[in-house]
């Protein structure tokens, strides 16, 4: 066969897979595990699988996009309120085989769901003392939990691609929550402790060679109280509360992930 019909025929190939639906990246894609927390698992969407009980897991998440995008075959193990021991034990199907791993997890570690309650009661309350702790654990303890969970992902998974998958800043500083009293500073505050995590973890992962997605630009503009937001404020069932909406999986996690992904696929 001459040289020039052997390039002419992944060309070829490419061609008919997208005339039949299928991208090349699509034909590639193997194994993938999603790890982690509510964040992950889909919490704020409102639609969850009947057998995913207290972990909420949902269509909807960016992690069952992601697959679908991507033509991955989905192992979904993050679960509601996860932390790091948490996420430890959902490493069950990662091995040499699995291609593609994502993580998010950290938030509940510092209590960032207890720290906003506490900010949310009613005058004379405050959260001062909640937010400087757990300022304090994403800076002096955090680290170390990270460090042994990314190792253990890398031992188990040695030819994965892995994405540590980061959150996004809650507020945008307006109080249109009556029964959520978040003052602007305290806004600010938890946003800034929105920083810190996300810089935390972005360090962590790089020590560990992995992609770091930061999703705080993404929801610019799309914040609690936003005109279009991504983020619910307060929520009925109160566990839908401050997470990702459909909107907010869809729009601003799915192409951010499955972009930091894709280059394993076509790779492979």
């Amino acid at each position: 066969m001459r040289h020039g019909t052997w390039l002419a025929l992944p060309i070829a190939v490419a061609v008919l897979l997208t005339l039949i639906g299928i991208s090349p990246a699509q034909a590639a894609a193997g194994p993938y595990t999603a790890l982690g927390d509510s964040y992950s698992s889909g919490v704020g969407t409102r639609t969850y699988y009947s057998d995913s009980g207290s972990c909420y897991r949902g269509p909807n998440a960016y992690p069952v996009k992601v697959a679908a995008r991507l033509g991955a075959p989905l192992t979904f193990a993050a679960c509601s309120g996860a932390r790091v021991p948490d996420v430890l034990n959902q490493l069950g199907s990662l091995n040499a085989s699995t291609t593609l791993v994502t993580v998010s997890v950290g938030g509940n570690d510092a209590g960032f769901a207890d720290v906003i309650t506490q900010c949310a009661l009613p005058w004379p309350w405050t959260c001062t003392t909640d937010i400087n702790n757990a300022n304090n654990y994403i800076r002096n303890t955090l680290p170390g939990t990270l460090n042994n969970l990314y190792t253990q992902i890398r031992t188990r998974a040695p030819n994965a691609r892995v994405v540590v998958v980061g959150y996004p800043r809650l507020f945008n500083g307006e109080e249109c929550n009556l029964g959520a009293r978040i003052s602007r500073s305290e806004q600010s505050a938890l946003n800034a402790t929105a920083d810190l995590l996300a810089t935390t973890i972005a360090g962590r992962a790089a020590a560990h060679g992995f992609r770091f997605v930061d999703v705080r630009s993404a929801f610019t503009g799309h914040a609690v109280c936003d005109d279009v937001e991504w983020l619910n404020g307060l929520s009925d069932p109160v566990r839908e509360s401050y997470h990702p909406n459909t909107a907010g999986h869809t729009y601003g996690y799915t192409p951010l992930v499955a972009n930091a992904l894709s280059a394993a696929v076509t790779q492979a």
